[in-house]
């Protein structure tokens, strides 16, 4: 219920409050268009509380106490500020801002979001729509023939809605989610069934489909898996955990195996004549110029959208001859980190940085499984975006931000509970239990 001062009427929503979040929870496993459309309505139903209410709900803490909705919104924040300096045209720059306006998704989240019953709702719709996802790309793949399957990738690439890049990270993410989480479910039948889930999507990964990010993601989730499954003082031989798998997984997949060795051939082919004729000869161009547009402006960066004002404007000098990339086809330096050090200079990178500390800093005292399954998705995105604009591309950096989201909401609200039952604040809780 929320009460808007000097308003002669009291708004009980909770019921359309819990729908929107869940919508936003289940969006990420469906079309871009329901995305779209449920954070729109997200952001509708948030501004009134933010706006009417002289205080959050009493469950909304989670601003006050939380460092990862601050820096989530103090990215958007820096991102406007930097229209002012912007070498990019009005159009570009309100894109790019636009594209990095899915962090406020987050804050969002942990404001709508008000107990742990309500997390545990958002978590159930967005495992349950990754499992659609997952379950619909082995549909595809056995040649079942799906009406729900949009994406141009769906018949040759298995891809239900994006691309096979973006469904190969993100399964590799639910593969961990699924495993960590699987003793918070209720009985031992959903244990099991978030067992073979796990499963079914890491088999998503390396026989499904065919992204190259994908496979270093899945390889990096169940090395972290791994790590935290060895006793203690085996830990530090988990170190030699990810060339063994990948060394399992390179012998074990022909398809994985053409596909990683290929890199070493585009890598070779470029160091002998730079040219855009493969996937990573492409990469190296685009980061090898990055990296010389932020030495030109380290401070701050030319800028949002600037990218590829900035990229353009350096190769002419090159080559006069030179043909300006659009926005259609290389819109960004395909690596996320860069990106932000372009737009906003070396204090960009920190930004990013400081942002993924903050969510681990949020993480402290939260149930294990959430913090490691969170820990999961931070890997992933880190590992990502050292090859791909995770964080600016669409559906894959909603995926994440809705991710986070809801994971850090239900640790949050979880931890917030059991301290307040632990000091006599509240009667025992009716809540789904969380045991194994």
């Amino acid at each position: 219920m929320y009460r808007i001062e000097g308003w002669p009427v009291t708004f009980r929503i909770p019921g359309l409050r819990l729908g929107l979040v869940c919508l936003a929870a289940a969006s990420v496993g469906l079309s871009m268009a329901i995305i779209s459309i449920s954070k729109v309505l997200l952001v509708l139903a948030v501004l009134p509380v933010l706006l009417f209410c002289r205080r959050l709900p009493a469950d909304g803490a989670a601003l006050r106490k939380m460092w990862a909705p601050l820096f989530a919104t103090l990215a958007v924040f820096v991102f406007a500020l930097s229209l002012l300096w912007t070498s990019a045209p009005l159009d570009q720059a309100l894109g790019a801002l636009g594209k990095y306006g899915k962090f406020l998704v987050i804050p969002a989240l942990l404001v709508l979001i008000r107990t742990r019953q309500e997390a545990f709702h958002a978590l159930v719709f967005f495992l349950g729509a990754q499992a659609f996802l997952v379950i619909s790309s082995w549909l595809l793949y056995f040649q079942v023939p799906i009406p729900w399957a949009t994406s141009k990738m769906a018949r040759d690439y298995f891809a239900v809605f994006s691309s096979y890049l973006d469904q190969g990270i993100m399964s590799a993410v639910l593969a961990a989610v699924f495993w960590h989480l699987r003793r918070l479910v209720p009985d031992r039948r959903w244990f099991y069934a978030a067992i073979a889930l796990s499963l079914l999507a890491l088999g998503n990964v390396f026989i499904v489909f065919m992204g190259r990010t994908g496979y270093l993601v899945g390889v990096a989730v169940v090395s972290l898996a791994i790590f935290w499954a060895l006793p203690r003082r085996y830990r530090l031989a988990s170190l030699l955990v990810p060339p063994l798998l990948f060394l399992i997984v390179f012998s074990s997949s022909e398809k994985v195996a053409q596909r990683l060795s290929a890199i070493k051939i585009e890598v070779s082919e470029y160091s002998v004549k730079p040219e855009f004729r493969t996937s990573s000869g492409v990469r190296l161009s685009l980061w090898k110029t990055s990296v010389e547009a932020i030495a030109q402006k380290p401070l701050i960066g030319f800028g949002a959208g600037s990218w590829l004002t900035e990229y353009n404007r350096i190769e002419r000098l090159k080559n006069p001859g030179h043909q300006d990339f659009g926005p259609k086809s290389h819109g960004n330096p395909h690596q996320e980190f860069l990106l932000w050090g372009v737009q906003l200079g070396v204090g960009g990178i920190l930004l990013l940085f400081a942002f993924l500390g903050a969510v681990l800093l949020d993480l402290r005292k939260m149930d294990r499984s959430v913090i490691w399954a969170c820990q999961s998705v931070l890997l992933a995105l880190v590992v990502s975006c050292l090859s791909n604009s995770s964080l600016y591309d669409a559906y894959i950096g909603d995926f994440f931000c809705v991710s986070l989201g809801v994971l850090l909401a239900y640790g949050f609200y979880s931890r917030e509970e059991d301290e307040r039952q632990n000091s006599g604040g509240l009667e025992p809780s009716t809540n789904v239990k969380t045991g194994g």
